[in-house]
């Protein structure tokens, strides 16, 4: 019984290796060992696997969360280490994304967090685009209150995704609308007037002169004619060509109402600054996904967006249920109270464990011979010894 408990409280170790072995994960926790990447080296991120089993004595910095990264413990970057969960590895992850993060730097000041240079206290923020971290005091807005917005997006983030301005003047924390920023914050804005608005105005322009120019052709008809079966010609006519011109002009109406939400904001005046926006928790189910600005978040690189499963809260929701599924085992409650070098130690024991006792196992097998009760306690008095000889020799090192 408690080898079977033993068994259940590492099994998420097992689910580790597993990710370790895939291919990029959707978003996953990640470290960056300053022992074996020091600054000056090329930046690498590691798995929290890998961070247990390969790194466990290294110095670790962790780097929160990072979406769609593949763990590069083992490969060229770290010269002769070699990952102990997938020794096989790609040379390279040319799909990862890496920033001054990955050596310990935040924010557009560079600077380390915590930073013991700084004595001014003040809340990070993470980007969700660019997924870097930034000081509330450099986002070139106050950021509302933690509660009121759940992610954000940096000056510059915000400068490569233009499209998200049209949205800001209706789904910011506060809205970015003329009046709240002149007023409130009596800075001077810039209301940009997009393509779609001038191509709207050139409409309605020519909008104007198509209706005058029917409202003269309909007085000419309404004119006295000399001969009855004139004006029952020119009435005729005319009805035909408004017909004709009647589906034409209902097809045009549902192509424009159908469809791009993008493009509807846009014809609105709407503010653009130079800083950061904040969002509050279903913005962005809000997002157009027609196909022209599908097309466009592709040739921004900014897919995601219309994933609500992409959040770091849904990220934390997830962990929160695991955490709670977790506490109804009080050896798992045990494990979350060691520190790492205690729970670095208990995984290397247990998978020493495994590994012996399924070699041990696989000798009957091979004989074909049943496994006794003394079997297994001339096992574990085995292992017991050769544990406490090997005890003061396990070390890990990084070379």
């Amino acid at each position: 019984e408690p080898v079977v408990s033993l068994a259940e409280v590492l099994a998420e170790n097992e689910e580790l290796e597993k990710e370790a072995r895939a291919g990029a994960v959707k978003r996953q926790a990640l470290y960056a060992c300053s022992t074996c990447t020091p600054p000056g080296a090329e930046p690498a991120g590691i798995c929290l696997a890998c961070s247990y089993e390969c790194h466990g004595t290294h110095r670790l910095f962790e780097l929160y969360t990072k979406r769609n990264f593949r763990c590069d413990c083992g490969n060229s970057k770290f010269k002769n280490l070699q990952c102990k969960l997938l020794p096989e590895k790609c040379k390279v992850n040319s799909g990862n994304k890496y920033n001054d993060n990955f050596y310990g730097l935040y924010c557009i000041c560079k600077r380390p967090y915590p930073d013991p240079e700084d004595e001014i206290p003040d809340e990070m923020i993470q980007c969700i685009v660019c997924e870097d971290w930034f000081h509330g005091r450099h986002l070139g807005a106050v950021p509302p209150e933690s509660g009121d917005f759940h992610e954000m997006v940096c000056q510059a983030c915000m400068n490569h995704c233009h499209f998200l301005w049209a949205y800001a003047a209706q789904l910011a924390v506060p809205p970015l609308t003329k009046v709240n920023s002149l007023e409130d914050e009596g800075i001077v804005l810039k209301v940009e007037e997009g393509e779609e608005q001038k191509k709207e105005i050139k409409k309605e322009s020519g909008a104007e002169h198509q209706d005058t120019k029917e409202e003269k052709q309909t007085e000419q008809f309404n004119e006295p004619s000399t001969s009855s079966g004139s004006e029952f010609l020119n009435t005729y006519n005319y009805c035909s060509k408004v017909l004709q011109k009647f589906p034409v002009e209902i097809a045009k109406t549902r192509s424009e109402t159908s469809l791009c939400k993008l493009k509807e904001l846009q014809r609105k005046p709407f503010v653009k600054k130079d800083t950061a926006t904040f969002w509050p928790s279903n913005w962005r189910s809000k997002l157009c996904t027609c196909e022209d600005c599908l097309k466009m978040y592709s040739e921004l690189e900014v897919q995601f967006l219309t994933d609500e499963c992409d959040t770091v809260l849904a990220y934390e929701n997830k962990g929160t249920s695991d955490q709670e599924t977790e506490r109804r085992d009080p050896l798992m409650d045990t494990l979350n109270s060691m520190n790492r070098v205690q729970q670095v130690e208990l995984i290397c024991e247990y998978n020493d464990l495994k590994t012996e006792l399924t070699d041990y196992l696989r000798r009957f097998a091979d004989e074909g011979t049943v496994v006794k009760r003394e079997d297994i306690q001339h096992f574990f008095e085995e292992f017991q010894s050769r544990k406490r000889r090997r005890t003061n020799r396990m070390q890990y090192y990084c070379s």
